[in-house]
């Protein structure tokens, strides 16, 4: 065998055993859970959801699943389980669609949740890409099939968060391994499942959900060079459609989940924009609702509540950061809400609520 032929075996022997060492090394840590829960090393979770759900799925005991948008990403399950009394799974990503959260709820399914606590909005049943086309949800992570855990296990990336790991349970190196784990560089650096996309202690509440904000916002959203932005998403007939694929589907093919669904408590200037930059848009929306809130009810595994008319909060600018995303205080009113059974729409007036909103929108006017 020529010198050539050697260095050539040698290389790919080293490049096999490389590739065998990384995917032994991602075996052995999980870092997303994948396998087993944590047990030789302490767990850590990421704080990008869409890639963290499909561990969180197969690594955590839970019988009450919690989805929504950036409007449920800040809740804590400690809180859902004590508000509700269940053992909770908070699955909520940030500008997620209907598409996404019915894929990552079909998933959950297989667990047998008893419970799902649906944040929804209108906005949710945009058009989207299919899943896999969505380059942000590892689809095939969900599915556990070979190309899904051969990613996983050959991942470079993944050895790297591997080894960061492990490098943080070894006493001495923790403090400053904790220090540099900023989840910029490492995509694992939260080491509760409690603490996931949740508001850090110190954060500044005030200063950021106040009338000033969401005042401003409003401007912002109904200033003619960006009003046109309102009606992005909005197209009924596509609505609808994706409304009975992602939610109905799931709730049809899953009768024995109670599903707990809730239309967010947006600020009234989210309406108010909509029907002085917008009325197409507000008019599309108000349709929706009309169409999806008896379907809805047309099933006896859902209850249904509107806070998009708890004027006591929805009116009151200073929960808000902007026309839509409420503070941590309106999401513990939230799970109160949810705990009493309050503001549930009646299956014999399934129209009430939003009859309601309405005359709250055409009565509302903006201070100046």
């Amino acid at each position: 065998m020529s010198v050539t032929s050697k260095n050539l075996w040698r290389f790919l022997c080293a490049t096999v055993a490389i590739v065998l060492m990384v995917a032994a090394l991602n075996f052995a840590v999980d870092p997303l859970q994948l396998f087993r829960p944590a047990r030789l090393l302490p767990a850590m979770y990421s704080a990008d959801s869409r890639m963290q759900d499909a561990g969180l799925i197969r690594s955590q005991d839970f019988d009450t699943v919690f989805m929504g948008t950036s409007l449920a990403i800040h809740f804590r399950q400690s809180d859902i389980d004590r508000a509700l009394g269940v053992r909770s799974l908070k699955l909520a990503m940030t500008g997620s669609n209907s598409r996404e959260q019915g894929f990552v709820l079909t998933a959950a399914m297989d667990r047998g949740p008893k419970r799902v606590i649906w944040q929804m909005d209108d906005w949710i049943f945009r058009d989207a890409p299919a899943i896999d086309s969505d380059i942000y949800v590892p689809a095939d992570l969900y599915r556990r099939n070979a190309k899904g855990i051969a990613g996983y296990l050959f991942s470079g990336a993944m050895a790297r968060e591997s080894l960061w790991i492990g490098a943080r349970a070894i006493p001495p190196l923790e403090p400053i391994v904790a220090r540099l784990t900023n989840g910029v560089m490492f995509k694992f650096p939260i080491s509760r499942v409690d603490d996931i996309n949740t508001l850090r202690p110190d954060f500044d509440v005030a200063r950021f959900y106040n009338a000033q904000s969401a005042v401003a916002a409003f401007r912002r959203i109904t200033d003619p060079a960006r009003s046109s932005e309102l009606a992005q998403g909005y197209d009924y007939g596509a609505m609808v459609r994706n409304f009975e694929r992602d939610a109905i589907t799931l709730i049809a093919s899953n009768p024995g989940v109670t599903f707990e669904i809730y239309f967010a408590p947006y600020s009234i200037l989210h309406f108010a924009a909509m029907r002085d930059a917008s009325p197409a848009t507000l008019k599309t929306a108000y349709d929706f609702a009309a169409y999806a809130f008896p379907r809805l009810l047309q099933f006896p595994n859902v209850r249904l509540h509107d806070f998009r008319e708890v004027k006591e909060v929805t009116h009151d600018l200073g929960n808000y950061g902007d026309v839509i995303h409420h503070s941590p205080a309106v999401d513990l009113k939230i799970l109160s809400w949810l705990a009493d059974r309050q503001y549930v729409v009646d299956r014999g007036a399934p129209l009430a609520s939003l009859e309601r909103l309405k005359a709250q929108v055409e009565a509302y006017r903006v201070e100046r």
